[in-house]
């Protein structure tokens, strides 16, 4: 019998998305070499900005904007400069996203640096939505709140959406990378595409290490697509 599954799934669609590129953090290389379809997360505002989107771009990678925006819980320096936050009026919520689009070249897409309590704020979340509507981006919810509103606000706007299934590196090990890669591999033996997030920073050369490895053995039953190829 060998090791193939019993049952090899052969048309499952995985997006991989790394996230927190722009300020020089570990693996940021790694990442982009993967030898893999690929789309990149890049935060506004910082010292690579411009030049980790260029970088990608120039590699066929899919980019868009990390939009940093305020979680329940955490430090306001985790955020990054730029950041929306739940106390913000209309006019500086929209004012923030326009300047954050403008900092990442090539950006086709957004999706939340943490946001657990601003993805949850229907009022905030319906301006970023209508930014990215009327600058042609669809917007990645990264699920850091159970509660987003996102796909809601999404489907009344008219903005594409599509949600992250599995974070790669909420734990910053190999082991934990590799089982949160199974556990990847099981949802795709039941749903058709899925969406992963892995991060440059901490565990970036563990994350890129452990997908390089798991990459051929992964080529066997799933394709490699970039985030704009599972829009719905």
């Amino acid at each position: 019998m060998g090791n193939e599954p019993a049952n090899p799934v052969i048309n499952g669609r995985v997006a991989v998305v790394i996230d927190d590129l722009g300020n020089a953090m570990d693996g940021t290389e790694q990442m982009l070499q993967l030898p893999i379809k690929l789309t990149v997360a890049v935060m506004p505002f910082m010292q690579t900005t411009k030049a980790d989107a260029e970088h990608a771009h120039k590699l066929g990678r899919d980019v868009i904007v990390h939009m940093p925006m305020e979680p329940n819980r955490g430090k306001a320096k985790w955020l990054g400069p730029g950041a929306i936050t739940a106390d913000m009026s209309d006019e500086e919520v929209r004012k923030r996203v326009e300047q954050a689009i403008d900092d990442v070249p090539y950006a086709i897409g957004m999706n939340n640096h943490m946001g657990s309590k601003v993805t949850v704020n229907e009022r905030i979340m319906r301006v970023v939505l209508m930014v990215c509507r009327e600058r042609g981006l669809f917007f990645l919810d990264s699920r850091t709140a159970y509660k987003s509103v996102i796909p809601k606000i999404g489907r009344q706007v008219g903005v594409p959406v599509i949600g992250n299934d599995v974070f790669l590196d909420d734990v910053y090990s190999a082991g934990h990378v590799a089982g949160q890669i199974r556990v990847l591999q099981k949802f795709l033996e039941s749903h058709r595409d899925a969406v992963t997030i892995g991060h440059v920073g901490p565990p970036g050369k563990i994350t890129s290490a452990v997908l390089l490895r798991s990459i051929p053995a992964m080529k066997r039953h799933t394709e490699f697509v970039r985030l704009s190829e599972l829009l719905p």
